[in-house]
């Protein structure tokens, strides 16, 4: 792959020099400019994804991380934007295709180039550095975690207190590293967030079954995704099927797929979700909706890896990961035999709960932030008044994260052209009933 290396080093370090942290997937490439920096006295370190990056940086900060083109376990662009946040004295070397290289003069940058030159002589390796070291890219450049919401008339807007959001707050290590364990899909750093995130990294990398149970508009589906993103699986299909939204006669035929003519309206034959997450992760949404009957079918096929599509007497072999979700309460329906219990058993190998609203409310003024700059991409970017934040603090949140977003989006409509929210563009609609 033809690439340049792009050097983004902050205006001042205090990072002791001669120090690296090579983070790279490609375990050949992380040896050989190892090997070369190591020849030339430096003292480097190595991580197989963005995750155990992290974790080396806070044991013992470098002075330069190189990062790859592609992590694993995490997205690119968020990574490098929450690294320098936390890591400001870090410099960052990343590699994009079809860029010019942007660095400082410098022996150790220089020395730094010259390896990943001397790796891509040798073979293939996605790293060529160009021949200038003209042009200098201060790390104020890098696009902001969180750009400020509103000016001084909306100081609630700017964000949670410093102890609450930990990144680029001047908090304390072991915060730090509650907080790079954060998965970016998940917003907030409250502790039972954070142990959301926590439990999806220790899981992801496996193929174990997950079941996820919260409330509904809790985020289930962004913990499946996650689990998803970070796993080996993650270039394959990721396939969802709401088992609540589907009538009951075509859920089978739905999951398991059909031949020709199996029932009235089959006009062709067609695969079912789960064969085409073949490779994949399947999401069952709504587990607890699955009647007792598909119960069965489906726990044959978690025993076997093996399902019938609806009027075909052949088998198929399907390699997926299934995640399941539900807001009801699983256990307690085996116990009165609504649910089957070995199907339970077989898909809550592990557990994650995904917190009500209420019980984060910490990260209400994070939610907040997030959601009016997503809505301030396609129109004018607004913030929220002191009096409108309480309002939503004082608010139940029977919908949860997902009633909040529709809040907010509601308000920004009501709000006009004015620049703040105010209490009264507040409406919780239906939301609160």
């Amino acid at each position: 792959m033809s690439a340049t290396a792009t050097l983004v080093l902050p205006a001042h370090s205090k990072i002791q020099p001669r120090t690296a942290l090579i983070a790279s997937v490609d375990g050949s490439f992380r040896h050989r400019l190892n090997s070369i920096l190591t020849g030339m006295r430096w003292q480097v370190r190595e991580a197989c994804g963005g995750a155990e990056a992290w974790g080396e940086t806070m044991n013992l900060p470098p002075q330069v991380i190189i990062v790859d083109t592609w992590l694993p376990d995490l997205d690119r662009n968020e990574f490098l934007q929450e690294f320098h946040a936390v890591f400001p004295g870090v410099d960052i070397i990343t590699a994009d295709c079809d860029t010019r290289l942007e660095a400082i003069d410098g022996a150790g940058s220089k020395e730094i180039l010259y390896a990943l030159r001397r790796c891509q002589d040798n073979d293939t390796a996605a790293w060529k550095a160009a021949p200038d070291l003209d042009n200098v890219v201060e790390a104020s450049s890098l696009p902001s975690l969180s750009p400020p919401l509103n000016d001084k008339s909306c100081p609630v807007a700017k964000g949670a207190p410093a102890e609450n959001n930990g990144i680029g707050s001047g908090t304390t290590a072991p915060k730090q590293l509650e907080v790079s364990d954060r998965i970016p899909e998940l917003i907030g750093d409250s502790p039972r967030l954070l142990e959301v995130s926590r439990r999806i990294r220790k899981v992801a990398p496996r193929n174990t079954p997950v079941l996820i149970e919260g409330p509904t508009g809790s985020g289930k589906e962004l913990v499946a995704e996650a689990l998803h993103h970070l796993s080996s699986r993650n270039r394959k299909p990721f396939v969802a099927i709401n088992c609540a939204a589907i009538p009951e006669a075509l859920l089978e035929a739905e999951l398991f797929g059909h031949t020709r003519g199996a029932f009235t309206g089959a006009v062709q034959g067609r695969i079912g979700r789960i064969e085409a997450a073949d490779g994949g992760t399947l999401f069952l949404d709504e587990i607890g909706e699955m009647p007792l009957a598909l119960q069965s079918k489906l726990l044959r096929f978690v025993e076997t890896g093996e399902l019938q599509r609806v009027g075909d007497n052949d088998t198929v072999r399907v390699d997926v990961r299934i995640i399941a979700a539900t807001h009801q309460p699983l256990a307690q329906h085996t116990k009165d035999g609504l649910f089957r219990a070995d199907l339970y058993y077989r898909l809550a190998v592990f557990l994650i709960r995904t917190p009500a609203l209420v019980e984060h409310l910490e990260d209400l003024a994070q939610l907040v932030d997030h959601f009016l700059e997503q809505l301030g991409r396609v129109t004018p970017m607004k913030c929220i008044s002191e009096a409108a934040m309480a309002k939503l603090k004082a608010h139940t949140w029977p919908g949860n994260v997902r009633e909040l977003e529709h809040v907010v989006e509601r308000a920004t409509i009501l709000a006009g052209d004015e620049p703040s929210l105010r209490p009264e563009h507040i409406d919780f609609g239906d939301d609160a009933n």
